[in-house]
């Protein structure tokens, strides 16, 4: 028996235990007035108030995860804390519907030329199991990192060496794929000076209370932008955020980018649409333009875990070819996170169908009905 199969069995009867025992606290949940519910969890709409009994206990259990959990297993032995890890990701599989939901139905829409139902349930499980154990990956980030980087084999890393030697700095391109954060600071702990480009996701999610806001900067954010060299370069214009990255890159320093992300509204005029996952992906193309400008090479990263959970490799490519204009360049490194998202599509973030129809690949849901 494989050592996958081996966690899984051993982890399913205590999912089930673990989910009668959540059951009484489910029903006393739902019995608080909707009126309380609804200042605590932020909702602004009949379709949230409906789900919203099961959204508070998952948003409860998910900060209690992060913020009592994760601290006391992380930096156990790695069998141990990933197991555990893989244990909570099993239990929210269980307890939130509409995540599990919104997952089986993206994924059919995008994937199903790929995916059966069966392996779209497969992927729709592994999806909460990776979101649990990225989480003690970012614990394990705390002080040198060491205890992450000991689980991780890093590929290519003479590319980065190279870029830096000849002075120009370099641009690691990525995906919301595997754990994308943590990846680019185990490379900050490694000694390589780098700064992320990106929103922090307590900017852009209004409906965060204020603990949850907490437990992210203290359990989440804090170990790491430790690794960082400079603080989070907030795109708050396209023109702002470029030339910061663009100083980072010509003091011959790393920058590490995302280019899947869905397009803010603001920003729509300066978006393209490209082919993705067999769609029209409306998409910025700052990276290579950012590129282009400085001579910065564009590497490809990405940080794929393996089969016993704990063990990754993280994978940097050598330069993306910049012929062309920054919109061809762009196309080239889309078809590089294609693949990997094909090949691994649980790792993605964005597969289910809110993102999916945020980024154009399905058609745009209906506004909720304002109360």
């Amino acid at each position: 028996m494989s050592t996958r199969r081996s966690v899984e069995s051993a982890n399913g009867s205590l999912v089930s235990r673990c989910v009668r025992f959540y059951q009484p606290v489910l029903t006393r949940v739902c019995e608080f007035p909707p009126a309380i519910l609804a200042y605590f969890s932020g909702v602004r709409s009949r379709r949230q108030v409906k789900m919203l009994h099961e959204g508070i206990l998952c948003r409860l259990e998910l900060g209690f995860y992060h913020a009592i959990i994760v601290p006391l297993i992380a930096f156990l032995p790695a069998p141990l804390a990933y197991g555990i890890a893989c244990l909570q990701g099993n239990l929210r599989y269980h307890l939130d519907r509409s995540k599990r939901a919104a997952l089986l139905e993206g994924l059919e829409g995008v994937f199903s030329d790929q995916l059966s139902p069966a392996k779209r349930i497969q992927v729709t499980r592994d999806f909460f199991r990776l979101r649990s154990c990225e989480a003690v990956d970012v614990m394990r980030l705390a002080g040198k990192g060491r205890a992450l980087a000991r689980l991780v084999e890093v590929q290519g890393l003479e590319h980065v060496e190279a870029a830096l030697a000849a002075g120009k700095g370099a641009i690691l391109c990525g995906a919301h794929f595997g754990s994308y954060i943590s990846c680019f600071s185990l490379i900050g702990a490694l000694g390589f000076p780098i700064t992320l480009v990106g929103r922090t996701p307590t900017k852009v999610t209004r409906n965060r209370t204020f603990i949850e806001r907490l437990v992210y900067h203290l359990f989440i954010l804090k170990p790491l932008v430790h690794h960082w060299q400079r603080p989070n370069i907030q795109p708050r214009g396209q023109l702002e955020s470029a030339v910061q990255a663009a100083d980072a890159v010509r003091h011959n320093e790393l920058v590490g980018i995302l280019l899947d992300p869905p397009v803010p509204t603001v920003s729509r005029p300066k978006a393209v649409q490209v082919n993705f996952l067999g769609g029209k992906a409306l998409l910025l193309p700052g990276t290579t333009t950012i590129a282009r400008l400085t001579g910065a090479p564009v590497l490809m990263t990405f940080m794929r875990r393996s089969q016993d959970w704990r063990h990754q490799v993280l994978e940097i490519s050598p330069p993306i070819s910049l012929e062309g204009d920054a919109i061809t360049a762009f196309k080239r490194c889309l078809a590089v996170a294609e693949k990997a998202i094909r090949q691994n599509p649980a790792h993605w973030h964005y597969c289910g169908k809110f993102a999916l129809s945020e980024l154009g690949l399905l058609p745009e849901l209906p506004e909720p009905t304002k109360v």
